[in-house]
């Protein structure tokens, strides 16, 4: 909702600057999402009028002008508009002035001639990017008045983000209302006269629908003038709430809604055929709307329609065939109440939304129709002439909504809120904001006006009286209880300490939405079938992501278009994907779908800053595996190729814990890396967090004191087999006394045979009580030699 600070004036004038006025909104539960100056500071501009126009003697393309500004004299002012002309009314800056940018003007020589000030444009003025000609004024702006003043400049543009719950808000009626409670300024409201008929003329109105639309009425105005010229105060208006000015009929009624919340709708009357019927459509019923869309309304989308056509989504969008053009003469105009159930989520199904339909999901006052019919009567009268007819009004009234009364106990508010308020206290704020309250004094009974949708319980009331006292004069107090320390286990950590962890190791964390692009889904996890979203906030949003992979590289492209070359990025939340048994335990799993949670980091550029002490070079595999294992360090990973869609087929492993398998790491696949433009390749891994957050519980262990014996071993290998899986064999055949078994060398190439590998290992043997003979030492390296020769076809490289 945005609207014009002075227009909010006109209804409600706290002593309040508009600093203030928007912290107080904020603070009442309307919050400000932005207030900015209709225009940008600047002094010494004034109204003037062209009174010669002559060309430049020394340049073509410019004129030498001479302008009234109000000063007793008239002013000789060198301008290069091509719009300047003899009559023309200007904004004028004057030898002194200063405009947007802290630029002055000052007398000066073009082309040999003197100019004494500046005729300037929209742009030049900080108003709009047009800088095509000099802005033209009104004709009845007087001649020398400060141009801020003139055009009311001097104005702030307030745009407040409402919850769903406060529709009632989404009028600058309702805005001041709220004010007015809040600060105890006088609330002025719009001007209504009862506007009585001056023909005969009507249209019957039949409600085929009732409960969808207990209420409908409508006026047929004749001798209008379409061609009037919509008053400047009312296209201000509009414009600083966000509404282009189309002609005076339309703006009329958009200024009504703006005014009272209540949506309008006008139809060339000559186009209508017979009675006004509010239906549900008819199979195979098609509309063409105002946007030059044509749907086939759905069957549970209510029509405004005559006896021979659909005219209207009715709450939504009008008709192109029945809407109303500068030909126009006469005119049917309606305001209607529909329930909300009944306008709710109906134009996002045809993909476009309206201000209309965004007020009428929401709510809008069921009393406000004749009012707001008379009120755009008025102003149709004004600007547009005419003999409006008799107001026609169906209604339902078992189908109205029913305003019940809502119990509030005080000592309830009092303990929720921690305030000690009083009943007459209470009911005295419930009351500014035109509640009506009956003290019983053990409990209030309120009763909500019809503009309230969103009173319906006791927890509401007690929300407005915490809103109406201000959330700033509830006391903090600490709390006061006995506090116990949590049990901290050895076997499990925190998805803090996996934070701190990867932190210190040089990642930063992001939160990414968990909705994602379906073409992310289908490259990065190889799903046709994702969980799609049955009201996505965005086209581009519209899938649940079961991998936190694409999300990071996406972060990646954001940082590499920002010249960020080194990222190390990590996000621990939610995938969703589809479970085939739901009752199988996994955490977050709900009717059919899981929701486990992931961890997933991503490292790209060089591995270390620019510095002098290292040689640079590009972040490998390697690399990000030493931080996973570092991660689950002192526990062991083993990892073995994979093929997954979102990585490189030869650069990737499953990560495996216990024999388990726990994730994945790679580089991303190179098709990837080319279509999404995250620069060189990252590397990535993603592992299921449970595995993450278990730790092992240290054991102490005797030290020895008895001399260690080290022994390499160099095993020839068929070159198809894993270092991991050599080194496992190795470790499945040693004895208690070997400590240690790690590889310190690949090889391949002269000397060793085609399709082989040679793999050295360094073994670490020790025993607590005695030391080892070299005896026993031959027999353990001829036990894993064995060992090795039978699981992996491994032999000692002589």
């Amino acid at each position: 909702m945005q609207f014009s600070e002075n227009w909010l004036r006109a209804f409600v004038n706290p002593p309040l600057d508009d600093a203030a006025l928007g912290r107080l909104l904020t603070m009442a539960g309307l919050e400000v999402e932005e207030a900015r100056p209709v225009a940008p500071p600047f002094t010494g501009v004034v109204v003037a009028q062209i009174v010669e126009a002559e060309k430049h003697p020394n340049a073509d393309k410019l004129k030498l002008c001479k302008v009234d500004a109000g000063t007793g004299e008239h002013l000789q002012i060198v301008c290069g508009a091509p719009n300047a002309a003899i009559g023309m009314k200007v904004p004028c800056a004057k030898v002194g002035a200063k405009l947007p940018g802290d630029f002055a003007i000052q007398a000066a020589k073009l082309r040999g001639v003197e100019s004494f000030g500046m005729l300037c444009s929209a742009r030049e003025l900080g108003l709009s990017d047009d800088h095509a000609g000099l802005l033209a004024l009104p004709e009845n702006a007087p001649i020398g008045a400060d141009i801020r003043a003139c055009l009311d400049l001097d104005d702030t543009c307030f745009e407040i983000k409402l919850t769903p719950n406060r529709a009632d808000c989404l009028s600058l009626t309702g805005v001041a209302r709220e004010v007015a409670a809040l600060t105890g300024a006088p609330f002025t409201p719009a001007p209504l006269t009862l506007i009585p008929p001056a023909t005969d003329a009507r249209r019957a109105i039949a409600l085929d629908a009732p409960k969808a639309c207990p209420r409908y009425c409508g006026r047929v105005i004749g001798g209008v003038d379409a061609r009037a010229q919509t008053p400047e105060w009312m296209k201000k208006r509009l414009e600083r709430s966000g509404i282009r000015a189309i002609h005076a009929l339309v703006d009329i009624t958009n200024y009504v809604m703006l005014e009272l919340g209540q949506p309008l709708h006008v139809f060339d009357n000559a186009r209508l055929a017979g009675a006004i019927h509010v239906r549900l459509p008819h199979p195979g019923e098609e509309l063409l709307l105002l946007n030059g869309q044509t749907v086939e309304p759905a069957p549970d989308t209510l029509l405004i329609a005559d006896e021979t056509r659909a005219l209207a989504l009715a709450g939504i969008m009008g008709g192109e065939e029945s809407g109303v053009t500068l030909e126009t003469t006469e005119i049917f105009l309606e305001s209607a109440f529909f329930a909300p159930k009944a306008v709710a989520g109906r134009a996002r199904a045809y993909g476009f939304a309206s201000d209309a339909s965004h007020r009428y999901e929401r709510g809008v006052d069921f009393q406000l129709q004749r009012p707001a019919i008379e009120r755009a009567t008025q102003l149709i009268l004004d600007i547009c002439g005419g003999a409006p007819g008799p107001v026609e009004e169906a209604r339902s009234d078992e189908d109205l909504p029913q305003r019940d009364e809502v119990r509030l106990r005080p000592a309830r508010a009092r303990q929720v809120l921690g305030i000690d308020l009083d009943n007459d206290a209470m009911q005295d704020l419930l009351e500014r904001v035109h509640l009506k309250v009956r003290n019983l004094a053990v409990e209030l009974w309120v009763t909500p006006p019809a503009f309230r949708f969103d009173i319906e319980i006791e927890e509401d009331l007690i929300e407005e009286i915490a809103r109406l006292h201000g959330y700033d004069n509830i006391p903090a107090p600490a709390p006061q209880a006995r506090l116990a320390m949590l049990p901290a286990t050895e076997s499990s950590r925190t998805d803090w300490d996996l934070r701190r962890r990867l932190a210190g190791r040089g990642f930063q964390e992001v939160l990414n939405f968990a909705f994602i692009e379906e073409a992310w889904e289908r490259d990065f996890c190889g799903n046709d079938t994702p969980i799609r979203l049955a009201n996505p906030i965005a086209s581009q949003m519209s899938v649940m992501r079961s991998s936190l992979i694409p999300g990071l590289v996406a972060n990646l492209a954001g940082n590499r278009k920002r010249q960020q070359n080194r990222v190390r990025i990590f996000e621990l939340g939610r995938c969703f994907t589809r479970s085939e048994d739901p009752e199988d335990g996994e955490s977050g799993s709900v009717s059919g779908f899981s929701q486990p949670l992931r961890l997933a980091a991503l490292a790209a550029g060089p591995v270390l800053p620019e510095q002098w002490g290292e040689t640079a070079r590009p972040v490998d595999f390697y690399d990000l595996k030493g931080d996973l294992e570092a991660l689950f360090a002192p526990r062991t990973l083993t990892f073995e190729p994979v093929a997954a869609p979102a990585l490189h087929p030869g650069r990737a492993a499953a990560v495996f814990q216990d024999g388990r398998r726990i994730g994945v790491i790679g580089e991303i696949h190179p098709r990837w890396a080319q279509r999404y433009e995250p620069g060189n390749a990252p590397i990535v891994f993603e592992i299921e967090l449970d595995a993450a957050l278990a730790a092992s519980r240290p054991e102490n262990g005797e030290i020895s004191r008895m001399p260690a014996v080290l022994r390499d071993l160099a095993l020839i290998v068929p070159a198809t087999v894993s270092a991991g899986r050599a080194l496992n064999a190795l470790r499945e055949a040693a004895p208690e006394i070997v400590r240690e078994i790690h590889l310190f060398d690949v090889y391949q190439g002269q000397g060793i045979e085609p399709e082989h590998k040679s793999l050295a290992f360094r073994i670490f043997m020790q025993d607590t009580q005695r030391t080892l003979e070299d005896a026993e030492v031959d027999e353990i390296i001829s036990g894993l030699l064995h060992h090795v020769e039978h699981a992996v076809g491994g032999q000692l490289r002589t």
